[in-house]
């Protein structure tokens, strides 16, 4: 997940004198609660490994480790290897069993207005009602189960339940098709699928068991029986003696259950994350390290307070981010959160600040994506709203550019809150770098600096440190407890695609492009493969979307490289105005290209504008680039399936 891109000083209006800090300081208020202070930094510098076994030390292990981190192995990390423990008794249990059973745990709100608080009591007995009839359908600890399903309890309850037993869980996002689902069933051969009826999208009922129907037909597969949670109340097609209804049985399975530890590089889950080429890479993550680094990042980078806190990330759970930050980081912590069924303009654009009313939220985590969704929508919209709890914002996702930043602090965090940036990916397992909201002075779009007892260098093809200034490559040259130990089944690939090009000094390569700026502040540049070659000059298509999302009238903008006979490539950028834009056509366009050549350099000047009503996005929200691209240089258009709209290059072809 990328971060920010550019530390260009964008005003929000082209041309604009208006000042703006360059950078905003915690407010001293903040600072005297703060969970992390700058001493943070001072102890993992002073030994990285003894930092690392402070964190773990805050969980609860059965079986105490002997030696903090075995890289003997490298690049398979092992950590506290030779400790046990259970990751479900450290997010549920252990609190009930401290007297904290009666706190919430999950307000859950459902698209259409239903809504369930569910206690820690509550949350144990149903994850222990699913744990027993996990154990009864004949699973056992290193099984795989799929987990198909909407953001519903069932679904934290199911992931839990396998961490409980030891079962390794593959979460596919619900909004995949069967193919991509019977891919990654077939890659993990799991002998589970758990799933809904259907799932609510957008006020509508849509059929989710019978893409898990077509996803089993043909071939036999590892999948021996297929337990359905009843939600939307559509019909079904069933097969007998292999699907079963949720409350037929889970319901009426015994409430208590006695966790058993396990070790801790026990696999947990498995993840699947597309490439750019070949089938879904299966990224695996292990326990004790990775719920430590889960939880010591939610604790500092949220300076969540436990009890008192009503936590919402607003990802879904068929990505890492509702991994580390729905599901394991924050019931580690005992955090209250909020989780959501259903889409944020259902049934209007005030959903997300109607539940931020209504539950109180105090810490806010979303992409940047939907932050500059709000910016379209306008901001009387926020603004009819109380958002006076909010007390942290967080970004994750794709890059967050300085204008959408400020209008996130000004407009949502009613220009008081800090903002957490973060960057780290599927495989770093949980953030990586990031402010700390206590400590850090940020600079709008920058993710600032490495967390304490995070390494991370920027380097150039060689391998040698860049000054300050310089773009190169972001590598991370320690490792880290969250990290993950492989890709599932090809380990090959594992050390190809993530450790080869710097194989020597033994540094994981991110993909990312960074840079420091000449105060040191840390900018995330984007992915190595969205630079631009322009007549030889190295353009991020980051930096140029930025510079364009700086004028008031655009909300948001891609940008792709096109080849071109003169330049080798050329810039197309595709902008959506925002809802009340004063300029539009020719007018708008003079004046992005002129923004774009005073931001960046005439080099970056665009070739081409195009101003559409949408963006190709997929269902976690990023731009499909490689289509716009597909698009730009006229070309059939690739594979359409990952979209959320495929008919949006109908409106682009209006546009």
């Amino acid at each position: 997940m990328t971060s920010a891109t550019t530390d260009h000083d964008t005003t929000g209006q082209a041309g604009s004198a208006d000042a703006v800090p360059a950078t905003y300081p915690p407010e001293g208020a903040f600072i005297a609660t703060a969970n992390a202070g700058a001493a943070l930094y001072d102890r993992a510098e002073a030994d990285r490994l003894e930092f690392w076994a402070e964190q773990a030390g805050q969980l609860h292990w059965d079986q105490p480790w002997t030696q903090v981190l075995d890289w003997s192995d490298a690049p398979v990390a092992k950590w506290f290897a030779d400790g046990k423990l259970n990751v479900a008794y450290n997010c549920v249990d252990r609190h009930v069993l401290d007297g904290h059973g009666d706190q919430i745990a999950i307000h859950w709100e459902g698209e259409p207005g239903d809504s369930r608080d569910i206690t820690y009591n509550d949350l144990l007995a149903e994850v222990s009602r699913a744990a027993n009839y996990l154990t009864e359908l004949g699973l056992e600890a290193g099984d795989r189960v799929a987990i198909y399903m909407p953001m519903v309890p069932e679904a934290i309850v199911s992931m839990l339940a396998c961490a409980r037993l030891g079962l390794t869980h593959s979460v596919v996002f619900a909004g995949f098709s069967p193919t991509a689902l019977r891919q990654r069933v077939d890659d993990a051969s799991a002998r589970l699928i758990i799933t809904t009826d259907g799932q609510w999208r957008r006020g509508m009922a849509a059929p989710l068991k019978a893409a898990v129907d077509e996803a089993l037909g043909g071939e036999p597969s590892s999948v021996e029986h297929v337990l359905v949670v009843r939600r939307t109340n559509i019909d079904v097609p069933w097969t007998d003696g292999r699907d079963l209804w949720w409350h037929d049985t889970v319901t009426n399975a015994d409430a208590d259950h006695q966790a058993q530890a396990f070790d801790a590089e026990h696999p947990l889950f498995i993840l699947y994350t597309s490439g750019t080429t070949g089938k879904p890479k299966g990224i695996l993550h292990t326990s004790g390290g990775y719920l430590t680094q889960a939880a010591y990042t939610h604790h500092n980078v949220f300076d969540h307070k436990a009890g008192q806190d009503v936590y919402w990330c607003t990802a879904d759970i068929g990505w890492v981010t509702g991994h580390s930050y729905i599901v394991y980081g924050p019931l580690a912590n005992r955090a209250t959160q909020v989780v959501y069924e259903g889409t944020p303009n259902s049934p209007d654009e005030h959903r997300h600040f109607d539940i931020i009313e209504k539950y109180g939220v105090t810490i806010y985590y979303t992409a940047p994506t939907l932050v500059r969704t709000f910016m379209k929508w306008g901001r009387e919209i926020p603004d009819a709203h109380d958002l006076s709890t909010l007390r942290l914002l967080g970004s994750v996702g794709e890059p967050i550019n300085p204008e959408a930043w400020r209008w996130y602090r000004d407009v949502i965090g009613g220009n008081r809150t800090p903002i957490v940036d973060t960057w780290w990916q599927t495989e770093t397992g949980a953030i990586m770098i990031s402010p700390l909201p206590g400590v850090t002075a940020t600079k709008p779009g920058a993710a600032m600096a490495a967390l304490p007892g995070i390494s991370a260098k920027i380097v150039d093809d060689a391998g040698a440190e860049l000054d300050h200034g310089a773009s190169g490559l972001l590598v991370l040259d320690q490792p880290w407890p969250s990290m993950l130990r492989g890709i599932w089944g090809d380990m090959d690939r594992f050390r190809e695609t993530y450790w080869d090009r710097f194989a020597n000094d033994g540094w994981y390569f991110a993909g990312d492009g960074a840079k420091f700026d000449t105060d040191g502040a840390l900018w995330v540049l984007g992915r190595v493969d969205d630079v631009m070659n322009v007549s030889g000059h190295r353009i991020s298509t980051a930096e140029v979307e930025s510079a364009l999302v700086g004028h008031t009238d655009v909300a948001e903008a891609a940008v792709v490289g096109a080849t071109d006979a003169t330049t080798g490539q050329a810039i197309v950028a595709f902008v959506i105005r925002t809802a009340n834009a004063a300029h539009s056509g020719d007018t708008l366009t003079a004046e992005l290209i002129a923004a774009v050549s005073q931001e960046i350099s005439p080099i970056a000047r665009p070739r081409e504008i195009h101003i559409v009503p949408e963006l190709p996005k997929t269902r976690s929200g990023k731009i499909m680039r490689r289509l716009l691209r597909d698009v730009a240089e006229g070309r059939e258009l690739g594979d359409t399936s990952t979209l959320v709209d495929p008919q949006v290059f109908e409106a682009i072809a209006r546009g």
